[in-house]
């Protein structure tokens, strides 16, 4: 990734490294609680609110090439589940690590790329500006990995009725008749016939059935 321009160290998300020096081996310890930016998450999905605590754990060393930056961030996450739309909240928590160079990290040591790589190469880091650097590329990278790409409410949530909409969740046993029109008149003849069959066993006979028997009496 290119320098960034004019860092402000007023950002939350702008942190100083002049305190560790570029001693390699030194360690500094960083707890930072933010408000979260917008859009951090997967937009429509599931994401940190705008202006929601953002608890920042960082470890800052001094390497050769730069600060190696390791680091947690926790908060709560809201979005809506996939198959009933319902809301949806849970307790995020994303780690992340990340190398940012110095500029002149190639006069440092740095394992210098094949010819003709360079650019490419560049485009894959971070570089520190003044002795600081901008944590919030790296922190939407890392939430968007630790958030689900298709939340749920609950583990095998049913989802909706694909005929009315019920959250099926809330009534196991919901269910609609279906009944096909291209049976209806075949349904009807049965009903009838089943008709006829109790009559028959309830000891009715059709009349004419009756008059043969007077006959042949």
């Amino acid at each position: 990734m290119a320098s960034n321009a004019r860092l402000d160290h007023r950002n939350p998300l702008v942190f100083d490294t002049h305190e560790l020096g570029r001693r390699p081996g030194a360690l500094q310890r960083l707890t930072r609680t933010i408000d979260a930016p917008a859009d951090l998450g997967i937009q429509g999905v599931i994401g940190v609110p705008q202006g929601a605590p953002v608890e920042l754990e960082l470890r800052l060393e001094s390497v050769m090439e730069g600060v190696l930056v390791t680091g947690t961030a926790r908060a709560q996450a809201e979005g809506e589940c996939v198959r009933c739309l319902e809301p949806v909240e849970l307790e995020l928590e994303a780690d992340f690590q990340e190398l940012f160079s110095y500029p002149d990290a190639d006069d440092r040591g740095r394992v210098i790329a094949e010819p003709g790589d360079d650019a490419e190469d560049d485009e894959d880091r971070f570089f520190l500006e003044d002795g600081l650097f901008d944590l919030e590329p790296l922190l939407r990278d890392a939430v968007v990995l630790a958030l689900p790409m298709q939340p749920v409410c609950q583990e095998g949530c049913p989802g909706l009725c694909s005929e009315c909409g019920a959250r099926l969740a809330d009534d196991p046993d919901h269910h609609h008749d279906a009944v096909d029109i291209r049976w209806a008149a075949l349904q009807g003849l049965a009903g009838s016939l089943e008709d006829g069959e109790k009559d028959e066993m309830s000891g009715g006979a059709p009349q004419s059935a009756r008059a043969d028997e007077k006959q042949e009496k």
